[in-house]
């Protein structure tokens, strides 16, 4: 099994803040209200609460879990220092993900690699769930807009297992 010794500190915590990153790019991809940005958020915290308990994922993604768990409820922001800015935003949140999917893909096994990309494609289509999308009043709004569903077909080829 692969765990926290096989990583250093910052991989971890970019391991960690996956499916963080991930919820963050549904969020930028179509970008609502207030009230869509909280749904979408509490979306992927719960998916994260959920790996952390539920170990379906298997015995890495449940390590990196608790931890993130373990970090919001000491009031950490789950992202650290990752903060992408401006219109390159989109850019940086998928070389960010291109970036751990590569890490986890070298140091962990094909199996833990392969349930970790789950988890974040899991995370990501929770907060495209989580919040209709335009509309008015919710009259004619999507469960998952048009650049939702774009940014999902971008995290799964960044999230791919390498060539």
């Amino acid at each position: 099994m692969t765990g926290k010794a096989d990583f250093t500190e910052e991989d971890w915590i970019r391991l960690k803040r996956g499916p963080f990153v991930a919820g963050m790019a549904i969020s930028l991809a179509d970008p609502g209200g207030p009230i869509e940005l909280v749904k979408e958020t509490a979306a992927t915290v719960k998916a994260v609460q959920a790996a952390a308990t539920s170990g379906e994922h298997g015995e890495l993604v449940t390590a990196l879990a608790q931890d993130a768990v373990a970090d919001t409820k000491m009031r950490q922001n789950p992202l650290q220092d990752f903060k992408p800015k401006g219109a390159l935003a989109a850019q940086e949140i998928l070389d960010e993900l291109t970036a751990v999917n590569q890490l986890v893909s070298e140091k962990a096994t094909p199996e833990e690699a392969d349930a970790y990309r789950a988890w974040l494609k899991a995370a990501a289509q929770d907060a495209a769930n989580a919040a209709k999308e335009g509309g008015f009043l919710g009259f004619h709004a999507e469960r998952v807009s048009e650049g939702e569903q774009r940014m999902l077909h971008k995290l799964a080829e960044v999230l791919a297992p390498p060539a």
